[in-house]
């Protein structure tokens, strides 16, 4: 299962990340109180050792300053978390991955949408029972054959349950393993990546 630390904005976090057995670490260069430089994602890029894919989060910014960004702090992937359509993602070529922020009123067939390419379906912890069931949909009918990455909200407290009960391709954590914005808090991110490493080890199993 692939594991990925997002909001990274100190090298001591990133470091951490990677000796805990995270796949992979992103930067954030949308609005955010995680929001980091290019020079600063660079920076810490270039310490990380081969194996950790680095993902570049951007939200609306045109393919052109995502393929410029991209190229110039070495990143692996990029997540696209706005309005972005199928031809936008095609025109970045592979090492896509496209969020879509599930609630009540998603439109299941909303993801159809976007061939084969690796979905981040945000808001797995957000909303009442309507859009849970809606996630939990949404997610059932996209698995097969599909890299499925949850995200929102998860936390220790909860992974273990997503990754059993789900069984996602990926998972993705920012704000469950931090002191404040962009700080890490090294022992939550432990535990985060003990735990869906424990329950994805036992679902394997069963």
């Amino acid at each position: 299962m692939w594991i990925k630390i997002c909001g990274i904005k100190r090298l001591e976090d990133a470091v951490a990340a990677y000796r805990f057995g995270a796949d992979a670490i992103g930067f954030i260069f949308a609005d955010s109180p995680r929001r980091v430089t290019p020079e600063r994602a660079r920076e810490i890029s270039r310490c990380m050792p081969y194996g950790l894919s680095r993902v570049g989060v951007f939200v609306d910014s045109t393919p052109d300053e995502v393929r410029e960004t991209a190229e110039y702090c070495g990143l692996d992937l990029v997540q696209l978390h706005g309005n972005e359509d199928e031809e936008y993602c095609e025109s970045l070529g592979d090492g896509v991955i496209k969020a879509l922020r599930v609630n009540e009123e998603t439109d299941v067939l909303q993801a159809w949408g976007f061939g084969n390419r690796p979905l981040l379906l945000d808001g797995y912890c957000s909303g009442g029972n309507g859009a849970q069931k809606r996630y939990t949909c949404l997610l059932a009918l996209l698995k097969p054959g599909r890299e499925v990455i949850v995200a929102g909200g998860l936390d220790p407290g909860n992974v273990a349950k997503a990754v059993s009960t789900l069984r996602p391709w990926g998972v993705d954590v920012a704000s469950g393993v931090e002191l404040s914005p962009g700080v890490k808090d090294h022992a939550l991110m432990y535990s985060f990546i003990e735990r869906a490493r424990k329950a994805e080890y036992e679902v394997n199993e069963s």
